[in-house]
């Protein structure tokens, strides 16, 4: 198969896939995710609005929760749209710097997904663990800090595998597996070793979300300890645990799909090829989804603020 010339593998358009063997019912597919994604922006912006109103919610672990909402809204902004536009409209091509965009978009919201609920688990160890420094240790101006830290780790340790990807030549015939372009999907499609980049991004997936994960599982035990080794009754016990029960739903919400998904990209090249567009899919979808979901229910704050907004529009 010929390979493209320098000179003009830049304007190679990738083609996007739909669901596999479900072509036909396409129209019909798109109508729950594109109702996820309304209820996913919505949620989120609710959330954000919410946090910004409420002046008893101008708190550290409100200004991670509206972290996190930011990034669910950009990573379903970025996607969403593209997949619907292949369903519904037949949108199937993507040019070859769209679509790498699109991936250090994507990658960067994940990762700054990661590292926001890292950050959350931080916050619960050091309310638990020692509320007596809870107000000097996490200051509105150090939560500032570590939101900017988190996003110039997000974004900084991407640009080595996006420039990978630039100067890589594709195959004249470049279709992508998934309804979007992530990175995995891409790096096969190069007609060049692939190696180096590939053992980077499995290094980059591990130093980042790896780490992250190890950490959040480090300071759950910590805040574990410290609860069962207070002498107060089983209800202190139960109202310090309840308030990281939201933080660990949105841990699984979103380390179990990217889990899935880096499985079936590595594992399963012999799995049927719907799958992977079904998990990719869930990846984009549910943590947006759910997150809101979640603190609006286990968040009394939100909650009520949200009821109040609610009772008034009906007024």
């Amino acid at each position: 198969m010929a390979l493209l010339t320098p000179a003009n593998h830049s304007s190679i358009l990738f083609t996007l896939r739909g669901f596999p063997g479900a072509e036909t019912a396409h129209c019909w597919i798109g109508i729950p995710i594109f109702s996820a994604y309304l209820l996913a922006v919505l949620g989120n912006c609710t959330i954000l609005y919410v946090i910004w109103m409420e002046l008893s919610l101008h708190q550290p672990m409100y200004y991670f929760l509206a972290m996190l909402a930011t990034t669910d809204l950009g990573l379903c902004l970025t996607t969403v749209p593209t997949v619907l536009g292949v369903l519904w409209f037949q949108l199937r091509k993507i040019s070859r710097r769209g679509c790498l965009a699109q991936i250090f978009i994507i990658h960067t919201f994940s990762f700054m997904e990661s590292a926001v609920l890292f950050a959350m688990a931080l916050d619960r160890f050091v309310a638990i663990c020692v509320p007596l420094r809870y107000t000097a240790l996490l200051t509105t101006s150090r939560v500032a800090r570590i939101g900017l830290v988190l996003f110039l780790r997000s974004t900084l340790l991407l640009i080595p595998s996006l420039y990978f990807l630039l100067q890589f030549p594709y195959c004249p015939v470049a279709v992508l597996s998934h309804s979007y372009c992530i990175h995995q999907d891409v790096i096969r499609l190069a007609c060049a070793n692939t190696t180096i980049t590939s053992y980077y991004g499995l290094t980059l997936i591990l130093l980042t979300m790896g780490s992250d994960l190890l950490f959040i599982l480090i300071s759950y035990s910590l805040i574990l300890k410290t609860v069962l080794g207070r002498t107060s009754g089983s209800e202190g016990h139960h109202k310090a645990l309840g308030t990281c029960v939201s933080h660990l739903c949105a841990v699984l919400v979103f380390y179990v799909p990217v889990l899935g998904l880096s499985v079936v990209h590595r594992f399963g090249q012999h799995a049927s090829p719907l799958l992977h567009v079904v998990m990719g899919n869930i990846y984009i979808l549910l943590p947006p989804l759910m997150n809101p979901i979640i603190y609006s229910i286990k968040t009394k704050q939100i909650y009520s603020r949200i009821l109040r907004i609610v009772s008034l529009k009906r007024v």
